[in-house]
């Protein structure tokens, strides 16, 4: 007579042995995961070489600094109502920083690309390839923050005055509204662009025309017709002015008009719309390149 050994029972259909098996995680929370560790990543990179944050925390001090000194002697209310030069030019700064912090979001992008790491990345079994493009605007958005906090004590013990809390959350939302469009228009560049050279080749070849072509350091008034046009159309214009209003009244809203075109008058609520407006247009346009890159 066979007898079935101990072994072969528990492996016969019939067993009653049941195997525990851990709950999979949701692709959800691997996404989080995944950003926490490359945003991590990221901070330990700055960690290392810390000469990026200090660099974009001084370079908007001496831009307060030096032309808050160069317009010293301009006359009370050449630049409009009651404000000197030091008060007009902060929201200038707090935003082109932004700007151009954001500008050079697809350079960490661009390097892990020409040194190989990016390809272990998409051949490693990450729940979602976006969460690089996520580690990538969460950094960013980071020192974005940290600078504009720096700018706007740096100009207060300056002489350009403090808004009020509402006008600080104000400005974070704005500020973060043109780094995120920005930012995301980087890292496409990011993928589409051919090595770094040509990346920081169209970085310098926008940012100045970019500030000059804005209100950063003077107002529409000051402008020939054309390039009041050109910075009626430029995104920078459209988060300096309600910052620059938002320094200069304490008593503002949704419908409060903010900024003045030479075609209509914009209210706060509508300037938010255009920079959403240009963070979706921004997200839209660079989806079809980061499906290609990710497939």
């Amino acid at each position: 007579m066979i007898t079935q050994s101990p072994i072969n029972k528990s492996l016969s259909p019939n067993s009653s042995f049941k195997k525990d098996v851990e709950p999979a995680a949701s692709p959800l929370a691997d996404f989080f995961q995944e950003t926490f560790a490359l945003t991590k990543r990221l901070f330990i990179q700055l960690q290392r070489r810390p000469s990026t944050l200090v660099a974009g925390v001084i370079q908007p001090f001496m831009w307060l600094l030096l032309f808050g000194a160069l317009f010293a002697n301009a006359p009370v209310g050449l630049f409009g109502e009651e404000l000197n030069y030091g008060q007009f030019l902060a929201p200038g700064v707090i935003v082109f920083t932004a700007f151009s912090g954001a500008l050079n979001a697809g350079l960490p992008v661009m390097f892990d690309r020409e040194f190989g790491f990016l390809n272990r990345l998409l051949v490693a079994p990450l729940a979602s390839r976006y969460s690089i493009v996520a580690a990538s605007t969460i950094y960013i958005m980071a020192l974005s923050f940290i600078q504009t906090a720096v700018i706007v004590a740096a100009s207060a013990f300056l002489g350009a005055g403090l808004p009020n809390i509402a006008g600080l959350v104000a400005i974070s939302l704005i500020v973060f509204l043109i780094v995120l469009g920005v930012t995301a228009l980087s890292l496409g560049l990011a993928f589409a662009l051919p090595g770094h050279i040509e990346l920081i080749a169209v970085i310098f070849v926008t940012n100045l025309p970019l500030l000059f072509a804005s209100t950063a350091l003077a107002p529409l008034s000051f402008m020939a017709k054309w390039l009041q046009t050109v910075a009626s159309l430029n995104p920078l214009t459209y988060a300096i002015e309600p910052i620059r209003y938002l320094y200069l009244h304490r008593d503002w809203g949704i419908s409060t008009p903010v900024m003045d075109t030479p075609w209509i008058s914009i209210s706060f609520g509508i300037v938010l719309l255009i920079l959403l407006a240009f963070d979706a247009l921004v997200l839209l346009a660079i989806q079809p390149l980061l499906r290609r890159r990710f497939a």
